[in-house]
This record gives C-alpha cells, structure tokens and sequence, in this order.
C-alpha cells in the first residue's frame, strides 16, 4: 500500500476505534415529519435566507432513506422503530421483527374508543427486538421519553412498547408501568423520565371526568407513583418535580389529544419543548453512569398533515430551540447529540420569489416583485401541498386579499385532494450529530443503520 493510503487507512481505522464507546449519554431528537422542505421553510421563516436553525450548525450530516418493510412511505412507527432498534418492520408495527403483521384494534365497548382492545396475539405473529433505551437500560443508564405527542403515541412508543399495531395505545401506556400486569421487564425499574400530552390513556375510565379512560380501571399514574415518580401535569407542578423519576401528563389540549401548538400554548400553564427538555437532562444526569434520552417534536407532523404551514414551522422552531438548549446543558466530549425526522411530507417550495419574500406569504415575480400568477390568472403561496384534505374547486380562490402569512389558521393549496389528511413523503430526511462518537455520522443511509452508530459510540 502506498505511504500515504496507509496513513489515510491509518487514521480512519483510529477516528472508528475513538468513535466506539466514546458516548456516556446519548440524545436523539426526532422532528416528527420534518422532511427538507419543512426545515428550509423553518430556517427561512425564523432567520432568513442565509440565516442557520441550531441543527445546520452540527458537524457531522447524513441523507437517511425511510423506506418501510412493506411501504415506499412508511409512517412514523416502522421508521421511528427502525432507528430504535435496527430493524426493518410493516407499517403500523412498534419495535417487532420483520415477521410482524399489523393487526388492527377494535372498539371497546365501554370507552368506545377504537384503539382500546389489544389484538395481537401472545405468540404466531412475529416477536419483540430490542431498542436502544432498553439496552442503555440494562447497562444501569437513566433513560427518559419527551413528546409533544402524546406518550403512547407511536414515535415514543418506538422506544419502550413492543406490539403489533401503534394504535392500540391502552396496551403501549401499560408497558411502561413497572409492577403492573402487561410491563415490559426489558425496562428494568422503568423509564426515570416520561412526559407528554394527555393522560385518558394512563387514568382509569370515568364516564364524566375521563370518557376515554382506561376501560381496565387501573390508574396507571398513580402506579407510577407507587414506584417513586412525581407526577407533574403543567408548568408549575413540572418546575417544583424534584430531578428524580418524573410523569408528566399535559392535558391542557385534550380536545387535540397531545400538547397544544407551539403558537396556541399558554406559555404560564403548558411547558415548552425546551422546558421539558432541560428538566429530563436535569434529571438523567444525576445518574452516574450515563443516559438515553428521546425529544420529539411530535406536532410538526400533525399540522402538515392538516397542510397548516404556519404552525408546521413554529412547531420546527420550538423544536430547534430545544436542541439548542439540550447543547447548553451538555458536555459534548460525553455526549452524543443526534438531530433527524422519521419521515418526510408532501410540502412543495416553489416559485421564482426574491429574496426576503414572506416563506408564508404568495410567490412574487423576481424581476417585477408583483405577485406571480398561476395559468388561471390567481397567485399561489410559495409553499403548497401535493395533496391535502378538500374537495377540488372548479375555479381556484383569489388569493390576492388573503392573509396567507398573518392567519395561523390558514391552510395551504393542495394539489390532490383527499378525503382524508395529508399523507407522508417518501423522500430521504436529514440527520444532523454532535458530539462523542458523532464521525459515525455520515453519508446516505438506511435508517435502520444510525441504531448501530448510536450503540457503537455507546459502547454496546
């Protein structure tokens, strides 16, 4: 071999062997649904053209393909699974081997809820993998879970639940409860920190107070309690929880079944992203051997889905800040900090607009900067939708006098209608990394590969 190839093969060999067990704590952010054009449009909305969100200042970058076992485009539990546990599995499908079929759940007879009765058999129908947060948890490692979503949603279930379809949300809230019938032992003494939105799920049934509570009747919160956690549902009782184990519950948007957006939270009663963030670091951190803690920014996905632009790229700038506070609380020498989305969406940029034009305003001309105007004569917003909600118009509206920037509530154009919401991109995510171990990161990859760069820079 030549001297300088053997140099170069020298001192990639010695950045690999550093990389493997360099982490004592290992962060993952997920931004639910945050394809490229969500983080572009993010980027623009807070801090310009040439402006940077917090995860385009990490060093280390990766294209990830999300592809499902079965699908071209997954949803959130294969591919959110994938990245916990290095398996490729169905759609619908929660941290199970590729044998694994989806079985959908049927409604409860009490609750009337269609994600109560769990169908999945104890056996025939494929078996549990093992995530990451279990096998930090094995290595006496903290381990925590934060969402905007709620808990049993299908992205933090990735991390701790193993069951044949992500709706069946009953059974994913009783994994995690340690004692009880249905818990999932690879959680050793359970997981230290878990908060999110919504508490029907963990609350025994109550026809007046708790219409889509438990129809077992077990309180699952007060479970929880029994083992030493404090419970915590809003900003007050969060702040005074002592940096122990921890359950927050916020209900403070029921009727939405997770956390309130970003730019509809009551900032004196609801957390932030940010908030929860730094006080599940507060707490994992007391743990001297190191932790494993999941942040999604769960609500991303759900105003794209609704092709609500507005709120999509609050929800990615709440999100970023709290990288960007997870960053100020952490020593990256011992931390590996991990910035990526499960899937992409079908939100389009498009137009010749000039610089500064409003990322939420309609296109302009570059040359005139008049409005540009679609065949049919009517402007169009910079950002629209491939397919949405709603009945196609045989004349589009006017958009001229529309407030398409001002209004949170406005929802994009859609290119496609449906009858139902907006479905998810197949195209690649980013992944961005910081860090202990983060030379790992780099190049297109499965996402079924960044679980093995997670536990190699552990050390596992």
């Amino acid at each position: 071999m030549a001297p300088a190839l053997l140099v170069t093969a020298l001192a990639l060999a010695a950045s690999q062997a550093m990389a493997a067990g360099e982490a004592k704590n290992v962060i993952f952010f997920l931004g639910d649904g945050m394809g490229p054009v969500t983080s572009t449009a993010s980027r623009i909305f807070k801090y310009g053209e040439a402006g940077q969100l917090t995860m385009d200042t990490l060093p280390r970058t990766a294209r990830i393909r999300t592809f499902s076992l079965d699908a071209q485009t997954t949803d959130s539990a294969p591919s959110m699974a994938a990245y916990m546990t290095g398996v490729k599995m169905r759609n619908e499908v929660l941290s199970m081997d590729g044998n694994t079929k989806a079985i959908a759940p049927t409604k409860d007879a009490v609750t009337g809820v269609s994600n109560a009765v769990n169908n999945c058999p104890a056996s025939g129908n494929g078996a549990a993998v093992a995530t990451v947060l279990e096998q930090a948890a094995a290595k006496g490692k903290a381990t925590g879970v934060v969402s905007t979503a709620r808990l049993t949603h299908a992205t933090p279930a990735a991390t701790y639940a193993h069951i044949c379809h992500r709706d069946t949300e009953y059974e994913i809230a009783r994994q995690a409860t340690p004692g009880g019938a249905g818990y999932n032992a690879a959680l050793g003494a359970g997981i230290d920190v878990l908060m999110g939105g919504i508490s029907y799920y963990w609350r025994p049934f109550n026809a007046t107070s708790m219409p889509r509570g438990r129809p077992d009747g077990r309180d699952l919160v007060a479970e929880l309690q029994g083992k030493g956690y404090s419970y915590a549902n809003d900003l007050a009782s969060l702040n005074a929880a002592p940096a122990g184990k921890i359950i927050a519950l916020f209900d403070q948007a029921l009727t939405q079944g997770h956390m309130s957006y970003e730019l509809d939270r009551d900032a004196t009663k609801e957390p932030s992203l940010s908030q929860m963030t730094v006080k599940a670091i507060d707490a994992l951190a007391k743990n001297p051997n190191g932790y494993f803690l999941m942040v999604e920014g769960g609500r991303i996905d759900h105003a794209l889905h609704g092709t609500n632009a507005k709120r999509a790229l609050a929800e990615t700038i709440a999100f970023d800040d709290a990288i960007k506070a997870a960053l100020g609380k952490v020593d990256l020498s011992n931390t590996l900090v991990v910035v990526t989305a499960d899937h992409d969406h079908t939100m389009a940029f498009n137009g010749y607009s000039p610089l500064g034009n409003d990322i939420l305003g309609k296109s302009r001309d570059v040359k005139s900067r008049q409005l540009a105007k679609a065949a049919d004569g009517l402007p169009y917003t910079t950002l629209v939708f491939g397919n949405g909600t709603g009945a196609r118009k045989a004349v589009r509206d006017d958009l001229t006098n529309v407030d398409t920037s001002g209004d949170k509530d406005y929802k994009q154009e859609v290119g496609v209608p449906l009858s139902g919401s907006e479905t998810h991109g197949g195209g690649d995510v980013f992944l961005y990394a910081t860090g202990a171990g983060s030379a790992l990161f780099k190049g297109s990859v499965d996402n079924t590969k960044v679980y093995g760069m997670m536990k190699s820079a552990f050390g596992f």
